[in-house]
């Protein structure tokens, strides 16, 4: 996966504030969700739906 240059840097802004940033792997997906201050249940649930493509790519 290749991250653009704007979205890398934006990426970084986020990590110096402390936030964690999570993208879909998914080829061509935008979906990316930022956290912070949550618990561990919650950052699990968190990248289980950015990670799972099915659960907010596009409906067939």
């Amino acid at each position: 996966m290749s991250q653009s240059l704007p979205d890398r840097i934006s990426d970084a802004a986020a990590l110096l504030l402390g936030k964690h940033t999570v993208r879909c792997p998914h080829p061509g997906c935008t979906v990316r969700i930022r956290y912070r201050a949550v618990t561990t249940d919650e950052v699990q649930r968190l990248i289980a739906l950015a990670t799972d493509h099915t659960r907010h790519g596009p409906q067939s």
